[in-house]
């Protein structure tokens, strides 16, 4: 659960030190739903631009920011979807993009589900502690930006072999960054730097994505309603919302899944993975290169008993088709297969990850047999403004990218995508993958047998959780207030 427990003498210092900043705090309501910000914020954000280091865009973290980088206001969300020629089903798959966030990356809004309650009931000091950000990307940046607007001293902790995008604007805004051995699969190396740094002393707060729940009710609130108001606005009366694909990651996103259960409850929700690393699909392990899906473990807030199909996706296709997406004759190729160049010019909004949802949602149309009346919906969590060193390495690596390559990509990875490393999940199924939290979890990371237990078996647990968005806004509303007052 997330702890609303106030500090007082520290909640205070908290209140001085934004009035301070002179910053308010966004409720969840208003990210949901944006008409809800007072005008006198949207007026001011016409003069800064979406990754400004400037408190006000805090209220941009949404799905409904107007797509462009600087002084846009409010619409509705952003999404593109994604034609047969590109998937190869008849399936309507949907991607909201992940593009338009401060940072260009969703999970800034993550890192702020974390960090708002722990501000706002004064456990958490921007005065004297340092907020400590574990990821494998995006969502360390998210925590160094939300906490640099919040006025808070951070630490971000990813992997050294993460792309370099990552870490040069990382550079300009964490406190400190800590460079841990590995790349994407090297959770635990993020884990064992974080014991160290709990060990040392130093007066800091750890922000674990893999077990704050903060993570998952954000996607829950936020994330989720803006996939309904999507799929509201696109189903004719006789389509039918098949369900929401997403690699597991953090887990945080597919908190989103529990939300559009409660409203589709024929929905799956499927959970992917690459298959060079499979802890999923088969208790193994190893390395792959879809950057920002940590794995090797599952997470202490997914919620596997609500979780329909595992899917494995080869980190070889993400990788070949973020060329054919960006190189010149991959775009050719594309044009000739019947891809209509609006939709050539969108692609750059999926970043590799991205690329991995949209698979994972084939692969999902494939196994169950959709027809034109089914959609899926999914995410592009960040785009390719965070990997354009990764096209270059590759170019060194591979070679240039050909027509040939082009043909190959599209051919072997989008029209003959399968319906390999899909698993339906049974009751013991779940129960298999939910167990394996208890070794990184209770044994490793402090967590007890009776809450692993109640995640199982305990029918309000989830929901308890997911009703903490209205005390917890009461709160932010109370702190902003507490601002004006003290002014």
């Amino acid at each position: 659960m997330i702890d609303l427990t106030v500090h007082e003498s520290v909640l205070a210092s908290a209140v001085e030190q934004a009035r301070a900043r002179q910053f308010k705090i966004p409720t969840f309501r208003q990210m949901r739903d944006p008409g809800l910000i007072p005008d006198e914020v949207t007026t001011r954000l016409r003069d800064v631009g979406l990754w400004d280091l400037d408190p006000i865009n805090l209220f941009r973290i949404t799905w409904h920011n107007d797509p462009t980088p600087h002084g846009g206001g409010f619409g509705g969300v952003n999404y593109l979807e994604v034609p047969s020629e590109i998937s190869g089903v008849d399936a309507r798959i949907v991607m909201l993009e992940g593009k338009w966030f401060p940072t260009g990356a969703h999970k800034v809004g993550a890192a702020f589900g974390c960090l708002a309650p722990r501000l706002v009931t004064g456990q958490f000091d921007p005065a004297s502690q340092k907020a400590v950000w574990p990821s494998t990307g995006n969502y360390c940046r998210g925590g160094a930006y939300d906490s640099h607007l919040l006025a808070c001293d951070s630490i971000a902790i990813l992997p050294e072999g993460m792309s370099a995008e990552r870490f040069h604007w990382l550079e300009s805004v964490a406190g400190e960054i800590i460079r841990t051995p590995g790349s994407e699969s090297n959770v635990k190396e993020i884990f064992d730097k974080c014991n160290e740094l709990r060990a040392s002393g130093e007066d800091l707060v750890i922000f674990n994505q893999f077990d704050e729940f903060g993570n998952y009710l954000w996607h829950y609130a936020v994330t989720g309603p803006a996939m309904v108001e999507v799929l509201e606005q696109i189903m004719g009366p006789n389509d039918r919302f098949a369900g929401v694909t997403l690699t597991t990651g953090s887990a945080g996103t597919i908190g989103s899944g529990d939300y559009l259960k409660q409203h589709f409850p024929t929905s799956k929700i499927a959970a992917g993975e690459a298959v060079q690393c499979p802890t999923i699909l088969s208790n193994g392990f190893g390395e792959h290169r879809i950057e920002g899906i940590g794995d090797k473990h599952i997470p202490w807030i997914h919620n596997v008993r609500n979780t329909d199909l595992a899917i494995g996706i080869d980190d070889d296709a993400s990788i070949d088709l973020i060329r054919l997406f960006n190189e010149p004759e991959g775009h050719a190729y594309l044009a000739s297969q019947g891809v209509a160049q609006d939709f050539i010019d969108k692609l750059p909004l999926l970043g590799i990850s991205g690329v991995a949802n949209m698979l994972m949602a084939v692969k999902m149309a494939k196994w169950y047999e959709l027809t034109g009346n089914d959609v899926i919906i999914t995410v592009a969590t960040d785009s390719m403004e965070m990997y354009g060193s990764r096209l270059a390495e590759l170019n060194t690596e591979r070679g240039e990218f050909t027509a040939l390559d082009a043909a190959g990509a599209y051919h072997r990875h989008l029209m003959g995508q399968g319906i390999d490393h899909v698993e339906e999940l049974g009751y013991y199924e779940r129960k298999r993958i939910h167990n394996l939290k208890y070794y990184t979890w209770v044994e490793q990371q402090g967590k007890t047998y009776d809450e692993i237990q109640a995640q199982w078996y305990d029918p309000g647990y989830w929901t308890g959780i997911q009703s903490m968005v209205d005390p917890i806004d009461t709160m932010i509303e109370a702190f902003n207030d507490r601002i004006d007052a003290t002014g």
